[in-house]
């Protein structure tokens, strides 16, 4: 970890406050951007553009989360907060004196196709198509949009970030009932609003072999160290351990762990209907997505939890 001030832009959230914490022990001054409860508010354009003047780093975490369900509204939403946060990031650092030499944005690796084939990469994956790869692809455009000569930008396309909270503590309560089981696709009406949305999921890997790729989250911090002492990263880098799972693996990974001894399988039909009910989509757990960190690996990163079972365990240690 470098020293020098860092900017937390969407820092209310479960990474954001996880870097935070992480930053402020090592010593480093954090400048936080939020819509609320932080140094520095969205609307602020002179406070944003103060605290990118002189930062080491500035981390672009905001956008409403995709834990919910698809609405016309929700879908405005999800687009507008990841484009126009993204976007005022990108003046105030043009606008800098002394502006930042690394903008590590938050981008997904849902941005690459439902994939049981092989393992997408940067240099080999093959984007999707789709609502969510959309708003992938756009978010990233306006990440590089600017012409930002002094700032090395890298688009940090995360899979599942596995840590105390977040999907992790969902996965936790299921096992408590019995219901963390893999989880089956298969066939489900889809309506023509839901086609021209691009909202549709159409069934893919059978009895819960999807691919899961997923990074314990004290890597995607250690990643993004990495890329501060590693000047000749820049552009597209997934944040993915080396040693993704199928939906059946780790679904059983996380029953070990927690000491569960059986868990239902749940088909799609349930998953639909209890996705009403807790207001989410399905495409969170149905689609296969299989990354392999390829330029992190080439460039020597050593994960510190590259196996699934000993990260469950860290997170899972009272």
């Amino acid at each position: 970890m470098t020293n020098g001030h860092v900017v937390l832009a969407g820092s209310s959230g479960f990474m954001g406050t996880y870097l935070a914490g992480r930053y402020r022990a090592a010593g480093r001054k954090v400048v936080t951007i939020s819509r609320s409860g932080a140094d520095v508010t969205w609307d602020d354009e002179e406070g944003i553009a103060a605290a990118v003047d002189g930062a080491a780093l500035v981390i672009g975490l905001a956008g409403k989360s995709v834990n919910c369900r698809y609405t016309p509204e929700n879908r405005a939403e999800i687009l507008r907060s990841r484009e126009d946060t993204t976007a005022a990031l990108a003046r105030a650092i043009a606008a800098a004196e002394n502006p930042p030499p690394l903008w590590v944005n938050s981008s997904t690796a849902t941005i690459y196709r439902h994939a049981e084939d092989r393992p997408m990469t940067e240099s080999g994956g093959e984007l999707g198509s789709g609502f969510s790869v959309e708003v992938a692809k756009a978010w990233e455009r306006t990440l590089f949009a600017e012409a930002l000569p002094a700032t090395r930008r890298v688009a940090l396309r995360s899979t599942i970030v596995l840590g105390d909270g977040g999907v992790f503590g969902t996965l936790r309560t299921l096992a408590r009932f019995g219901l963390a089981g893999a989880q089956h696709d298969g066939w489900w009406p889809v309506s023509r609003a839901r086609r021209e949305a691009g909202t549709a999921h159409y069934p893919g890997a059978r009895r819960g072999r999807q691919r899961f790729s997923w990074v314990h989250i004290e890597d995607v911090a250690r990643i993004i160290d990495f890329l501060e002492e590693h000047p000749a990263l820049e552009g597209p880098v997934n944040a993915a351990s080396p040693h993704p799972v199928d939906n059946v693996t780790f679904m059983a990974a996380v029953r070990k762990v927690l000491g569960v001894r059986f868990g239902i399988p749940t088909p799609r039909w349930m998953l639909e209907i209890g996705a009403m009910l807790i207001r989410t989509e399905t495409e969170l757990i149905l689609k296969s997505r299989w990354v392999l960190p390829e330029r992190l690996t080439a460039a020597g990163f050593d994960f510190r939890w590259p196996e699934l079972e000993g990260a469950l365990r860290d997170i899972a240690r009272p």
